[in-house]
């Protein structure tokens, strides 16, 4: 299939944009390859000291002729997607023995749960953690001991993080190794339900605790497609999984199957094998692309609008949210999950998965089918479904219709014509919009604003009843700058209240909102921030302000040197506690949110 115009036009803008970066970042990937430090030239004692616990691996790894893999997890027990990590390391060096080779676990990285911190201050840490992750995958790989890697991480800021640091070694050739969902729990109308009828004060903090606990009830990703699903959705997209491993869930024989054949894999695109494909050179300009056309195909996380920047910078590649408005005009939402529709990802893989959105979207000329995978030289390798015989994993063609067209349609029959993704901008700045998840009667509202600082008094207003009316509710001073660009997912309960009793409601905010959320029209990532002069800054309460998707508007109604002759609001105080001081260097040397919103890519000049 030829390839769409479209998407071939924004490829080579993107690609001609990102000459000069890219090519300075291929230069390191080979430097670092051809004349970097490699483990045959490490001193007796630096050698000696990264075998001396390698019990019975020691003489294999001195002697240098054998390949060995680090290990960078993301374990920890707290976490549900990455309990299941705890037993890899074991097993993965089991597996690399099997073919002559080892493996060591090169370090940890921490993972923290939005789940857990949602509305907490905790949530101020979580956008920074990806650079906190990014930067212990560098201190992991940089002892030099390893000639390919494999990266444990699922969830929000993890996986994003893992990809940033790993590329900075991106002459090592490296698979993302994924643990996969939680079987479905309780019926997602029923959790939105509880969680409105809570918001309301008609349903009890133990009706409530029951209900979410019936939802997140065992180890795995959580199965609603939020930042996490949306992750695993682009690896595949990317081509840096085995084929079809994202969904398959924990504590399966077909999943440790996926991960003993990652572990043979990258032994056969590693440093001294057969197949070599460094991980720099898989993640390109193409590459990125398929992943955001997956995402907008998907309906998948606003949060990506953030990374995936980050991501591509981090591989010398440079995107903006322009080409991603300009590819969602093209590609067409072809899944609904949750919050987009009803059913969740176990149930989307069910339905035909990851194998049937890579075949729509090649057989479209939607997406590059000619990348560097792990695991061959097209994506379309990838539209496999992995499955046991005899104990023994084999791989499939996937499915050439879906089995649930609730969940999931054909290309020719889309949810929507266009993605899930728009740009709106105007004197408010430039913002993001889900719009796979709101109908599109409520893709503009022209309303009064009220102006927070603080998504806890935009519920105490909710409260006391003073949104009872056609509103557009503004969130400031929640970018990276001002305190580390939190998700305000607390919100969608009482906004969605709103919306259903009749009002039209919009929100506009320099914050972030979950990957899970939907429903209510919300501009979110507005850039310029307000902490650097943007001008949500100079909005007051009762401002006219249009939110217009369709148009792609984002402005406040008001006489253009009334709003330049305005003072800038002042930020609330900067109050410390759970570490957020800790991490003020973050807050003054972040990026804008178009940029990737990193402190460590702007500090670096990426």
């Amino acid at each position: 299939m030829t390839l769409h115009p479209d998407i071939e036009r924004v490829t080579a803008r993107i690609t001609e944009r990102s000459r000069a970066s890219r090519g300075a970042y291929l230069d390191l990937v080979n430097r670092q390859r051809d004349a970097g430090t490699h483990r045959p030239q490490l001193s007796c004692g630096n050698l000696a000291h990264g075998c001396a616990a390698a019990g019975a691996d020691q003489a294999r790894i001195k002697a240098g002729n054998a390949m060995n893999i680090g290990v960078v997890t993301a374990y920890n027990d707290m976490l549900s997607a990455h309990q299941p990590y705890g037993v890899y390391p074991d097993q993965i060096k089991s597996w690399a023995r099997e073919v002559g080779a080892t493996a060591q676990v090169a370090g940890g990285v921490p993972a923290m749960c939005d789940g857990v911190t949602q509305g907490q201050d905790g949530m101020e840490l979580s956008l920074f953690s990806r650079d906190v992750i990014a930067m212990a995958t560098g201190v992991a790989l940089s002892h030099h001991m390893f000639e390919a890697a494999l990266l444990l991480g699922i969830c929000d800021k993890i996986v994003p993080g893992l990809l940033i640091g790993a590329l900075r070694f991106g002459h090592l050739p490296m698979i993302l190794v994924p643990a996969g969902p939680m079987p479905s729990g309780l019926p997602n109308r029923d959790k939105v339900r509880i969680r409105q009828l809570h918001a309301e004060g008609k349903a009890s903090n133990s009706e409530l605790l029951e209900a979410e606990s019936a939802s997140y009830h065992s180890p795995g990703t959580c199965t609603f497609y939020g930042t996490a699903n949306s992750n695993q959705m682009m690896m595949e997209m990317m081509g840096l999984h085995m084929p079809g491993a994202s969904f398959v869930n924990p504590g399966t024989k077909l999943r440790q199957s996926l991960t003993r054949a990652a572990v043979h894999r990258v032994l056969e695109i590693g440093w001294n094998g057969p197949d070599y494909r460094p991980l720099g050179r898989c993640i390109d300009e193409k590459a990125i692309v398929n992943a955001i056309v997956g995402l907008l195909a998907t309906g998948g996380s606003t949060n990506h609008v953030i990374h995936l920047p980050a991501i591509a910078r981090a591989a010398g590649v440079l995107i903006d949210w322009t080409d991603i408005d300009e590819l969602s005009r093209v590609v067409p939402l072809i899944t609904s999950i949750y919050p987009n529709g009803s059913g969740d990802v176990n149930a989307f893989a069910a339905a035909g998965g990851m194998p049937y959105v890579i075949r729509e979207l090649v057989g479209a000329g939607l997406a590059h089918d000619d990348i560097a995978t792990v695991y061959g030289d097209k994506l379309s390798d990838g539209a496999k479904q992995p499955s046991l015989v005899e104990d023994a994993l084999v791989w499939a063609d996937g499915p050439s219709a879906s089995t649930n067209n609730v969940m999931l349609r054909p290309v020719s029959d889309p949810f929507q014509p266009e993605g899930g993704m728009r740009l709106l901008q105007g004197n408010l700045g430039r913002a993001t919009m889900k719009v796979s998840a709101v109908a599109p009667s409520r893709w503009t509202i022209e309303a009064p604003c009220r102006v927070f600082c603080d998504q806890h008094a935009v519920i105490a207003a909710f409260e006391a009843g003073e949104l009872d009316q056609d509103t557009v509710v503004v969130v400031r001073f929640q970018g990276p700058a001002a305190n580390g660009m939190p998700e305000l997912h607390k919100l969608t309960p009482p906004l969605g209240v709103l919306q259903d009793r009749g009002f039209r409601i919009a929100l506009i905010t320099d914050g972030r909102m979950s990957g899970a959320s939907g429903k209510i029209p919300a501009a979110i990532h507005c850039s310029p921030e307000a902490q650097k002069g943007g001008g949500l800054g100079r909005l007051r309460d009762g401002d006219i302000v249009r939110v217009c998707a369709e148009a792609g508007v984002l402005e406040a109604k008001v006489e253009p040197k009334t709003w330049q002759a305005r003072t800038l609001a002042d930020p609330p105080a900067f109050v410390p506690g759970s570490s957020r001081e800790l991490f003020a260097m973050m807050r003054a040397m972040a990026t804008e949110a178009e940029a990737g919103a990193s402190a460590m890519l702007g500090a670096a000049g990426l």
